[in-house]
């Protein structure tokens, strides 16, 4: 009787771990649908611009429009919660900055300071997506 008990138990254990790793699994994939579909107009705006004949088009649309596709992403973007880490003049972070190469400071004050985004980093809620690429200053002393 107690090894059916232990036995039931275990089975009813089994099955709770399967459905909730497939709950989660479900879950992230409409998450993931969800934030494509967010960004399935500038998506399509994107393809009509690179389909467009360079011959019929000048350079101002053609900057405007790109102009407008990226506000598209990044309206969307922010509301699922990303944002770009691309500040210089702050001080160097080791958790949201990756050092590429360092440069003299021109003061002290700015003695491990970020001194250039190399590339930007992006930040999804708490999360690091990925670091940006800086140049780091550096006092050399006078």
């Amino acid at each position: 009787m107690l090894k059916d008990r232990h036995l039931r138990l275990a089975a009813e254990y089994d099955n709770f771990r399967k459905r909730t790793t497939k709950e989660r699994a479900e879950v992230w994939s409409r998450a993931q649908a969800d934030l494509v579909a967010r960004l399935a107009d500038a998506l399509d705006d994107l393809s009509r611009f690179a389909h467009i004949d360079p011959a019929e088009i000048d350079s101002k649309t053609l900057h405007d429009g790109v102009d407008l596709v990226e506000r598209k992403f990044w309206k969307e973007l922010e509301a699922a919660g990303v944002t770009r880490i691309d500040q210089a003049g702050v001080p160097f972070d080791p958790h949201v900055h990756e050092a590429v190469t360092m440069q003299p400071a021109a003061k002290p004050e700015q003695d491990h300071t970020v001194g250039q985004v190399v590339q930007p980093g992006y930040k999804m809620r708490d999360t690091l997506l990925r670091p940006a690429r800086v140049i780091v200053l550096t006092w050399q002393g006078q």
